[in-house]
């Protein structure tokens, strides 16, 4: 089953392209502009095994959010497309991950149900020149387009850059946990027959 899919998206703000291979070997090439923003993705495919590519435009004259939101919305929407119908796939996945003295907890539903829970505190200052009130736009873009309950909770942690790496990590992993094919999965893992 060839699981992949490619999604162009532009507007007056933004113009991003993404193609994602669910079932790659963690390779990547991403250019947004934002330096360490395609670190995190980097790192989000390496860990998650993921083939990715995304080349995103944007108005960074302005701040770094609508390239970021906008990124994660067509992310989203390439990973929602690329599982198809969601026939056997393990649906749930948990990952802690730790970086240095920061502790991430990403636990993920792939449930059609969008939903987003972000325990980040975003008080902390930025890492680089990113706001972390950013990573929680990202996330919620990306959930509510790929379509999945995703918590997201900072256990601990005081270095901002290190926080960072801890959720893309987990995000990662999670995601090609929840995506794993189980082959004692019949259908959809759901008593409604539906995700």
């Amino acid at each position: 089953m060839n699981r992949s899919a490619s999604i162009q998206r532009d507007t007056s703000e933004t113009q991003i392209a993404v193609t994602l291979d669910l079932d790659g070997k963690g390779e990547s090439e991403i250019s947004t502009g934002i330096g360490f923003f395609d670190h995190m993705l980097v790192l989000f495919a390496k860990h998650g095994l993921f083939n990715l590519i995304i080349k995103a435009t944007g108005d960074l004259h302005v701040d770094f959010h609508h390239t970021v939101e906008d990124t994660g919305i067509a992310l989203g929407k390439a990973f929602q497309s690329a599982l198809g119908d969601k026939t056997g796939i393990v649906r749930y996945g948990t990952a802690y991950i730790p970086m240095d003295e920061a502790l991430a907890r990403i636990v993920v539903d792939i449930s059609g149900r969008p939903f987003l829970n972000c325990e980040v505190n975003i008080d902390l200052p930025p890492a680089g020149a990113f706001p972390l009130q950013l990573i929680e736009e990202f996330l919620r873009a990306f959930s509510v387009n790929a379509g999945l309950t995703l918590h997201a909770s900072v256990l601990s942690g005081r270095n901002s850059h290190h926080i960072c790496e801890a959720i893309f990590k987990g995000l990662g992993r999670a995601l090609d946990m929840a995506t794993l094919h189980d082959p004692r999965v019949f259908g959809v893992p759901s008593t409604k027959g539906i995700l």
